[in-house]
């Protein structure tokens, strides 16, 4: 088992998060890591396997941490509509919030064969669920439609967050905002849930 915690691993994965931002995944060095990290190259081996374990390591940090946060900010409302746009908004701001990491996940990490296709993404899966669980509660209020199938729901939404956020990452001309984004996919998504769009649960403005 390699080691997991201590100051020198996190300061390794903070120096990963830079060298792959920078020079991809596919151009990084070990080495270079290892520099930016200020230790010796052989010191990485300590807590990793390879240049993947460094990536799979670094998205497992940033999910977790990303997760909580989620869960933090969705507990805040207690509407299942306000649920869904704080979702929508929070998982945008990511983007703002850290560049890197946002490059990383959008673009580096779908290069690496161990993480698509060996990797059990357990905290994203939670995180997926975190939308699933807001429309059955949607649903139990009588404000979502019984017959929408949240699982199914939950993936098409995160996939127009998902495409928002690689646009986002990989286009240098934006001509509106994150909050603008968050907005328009949440009400694009909400008209669909809604379980009765000219009864007293609509939404003003949908």
């Amino acid at each position: 088992m390699k080691t997991r915690n201590g100051e020198k691993y996190f300061r390794i994965i903070n120096a990963a998060t830079k060298i792959f931002a920078k020079k991809g995944f596919f151009q990084a060095k070990v080495s270079d890591i290892a520099r930016e990290a200020e230790v010796a190259d052989g010191t990485i081996y300590l807590y990793f396997e390879n240049k993947d374990d460094i990536l799979i390591s670094l998205f497992e940090e940033q999910m977790q941490a990303v997760l909580e946060n989620m869960i933090e900010q969705i507990s805040l409302e207690k509407d299942a509509v306000k649920k869904i746009e704080k979702f929508a908004l929070t998982h945008l701001k990511l983007i703002e919030l850290n560049k890197n990491m946002a490059e990383i996940i959008q673009v580096e990490l779908r290069q690496s064969g161990k993480f698509m296709k060996e990797y059990k993404n357990e905290k994203f899966l939670q995180y997926l669920n975190l939308i699933s669980e807001i429309i059955k509660d949607g649903q139990d209020q009588g404000i979502f439609r019984k017959e929408v199938i949240p699982d199914i729901a939950k993936r098409a939404f995160f996939g127009a967050l998902d495409e928002m956020s690689r646009f986002w990452v990989l286009s240098s001309h934006k001509k509106y905002d994150i909050e603008t984004a968050a907005k328009q996919i949440s009400e694009y998504f909400l008209r669909g849930l809604i379980a009765d769009p000219d009864g007293p649960t609509k939404k003003p403005g949908l």
